[in-house]
């Protein structure tokens, strides 16, 4: 495997890794704050950078069932969150193509 490209991002507020601090996305990429995760509060971005995909894998969450990927940072490779593939509910539909990153595995590096 060949040698990955970081994103450096610049702006009002960046949210980095917590281990590792590798820049993930900014504060006006956030879509709600209004998202639980596996280990508390999570927020869903439109855009993150510096991550990794993991297999798609179906999972059934409080708002049904959905196909996601894990997200991994590209750095340090710690699961940070995952990303919706797929929607079953038509309600649930925008989430596809977004990703969930979890407030308790970002810190602030801006």
């Amino acid at each position: 495997m060949g040698q990955i490209c970081k994103t450096y991002l610049t702006g009002q507020r960046v949210f980095g890794c917590c281990d590792c601090k590798t820049h993930l996305s900014t504060i006006d990429k956030i879509i709600s704050k209004q998202f639980q995760g596996q280990h508390g509060r999570a927020y869903l971005f439109a855009t993150v950078y510096n991550v990794l995909e993991g297999p798609s894998q179906d999972r059934h969450m409080t708002t049904g069932k959905h196909t996601v990927r894990d997200i991994l940072c590209t750095n340090c490779e710690q699961v940070l969150g995952w990303k919706y593939v797929k929607a079953y509910d038509e309600a649930q539909k925008y989430k596809e193509g977004r990703f969930i990153l979890e407030k308790s595995l970002l810190t602030d590096v801006s």
